[in-house]
């Protein structure tokens, strides 16, 4: 078994803490065994204290999933802000994927969650239809795309 978690770039990691963790269902993830916060953490790494300075809460930039199954995600700084297309995104399934739901069934769960995300942060990129599928492109506080089906 290979171990991954997925990184992405940030310039403001708790931002993007506070808006993925409940989107996905996932926690912030706490620090490694022996440490208070990950500060302290950071700090054991060698990471200079001026980039250490602020607010604690300001320095969280992981999350995972409780129940296991999800890959941890780490957010990380980087200086640059994005500017082109993500070569890859997160695909969310409002609908949990069920082949039962009519398209209007779909269309009321996928505008529930993208009103949400709305609310949280995103923007809206567009709607697709199709004879049986809907899902809405949306993008997050930094701009990343990701789907809503």
């Amino acid at each position: 078994m290979v171990m991954w978690q997925l990184t992405i770039d940030a310039n403001d990691p708790a931002r993007l803490v506070r808006f993925w963790a409940p989107l996905l269902g996932y926690e912030i993830q706490p620090p490694p065994a022996g440490f208070d916060s990950w500060v302290d953490w950071y700090r054991s790494r060698g990471v200079p204290e001026e980039e250490l300075a602020g607010d604690p809460e300001d320095l969280v930039d992981r999350i995972h999933d409780p129940s296991g199954r999800g890959p941890n995600i780490w957010f990380q700084i980087v200086p640059e802000h994005k500017t082109l297309k993500n070569r890859f995104h997160l695909d969310v399934y409002a609908t949990d994927r069920d082949p039962t739901l009519s398209i209007d069934e779909r269309r009321a769960i996928v505008e529930a969650k993208v009103a949400e995300v709305v609310a949280a942060g995103a923007t809206l990129g567009h709607r697709t239809v199709g004879p049986d599928s809907y899902f809405a492109l949306m993008h997050d506080p930094e701009g990343n795309e990701f789907c809503i089906a």
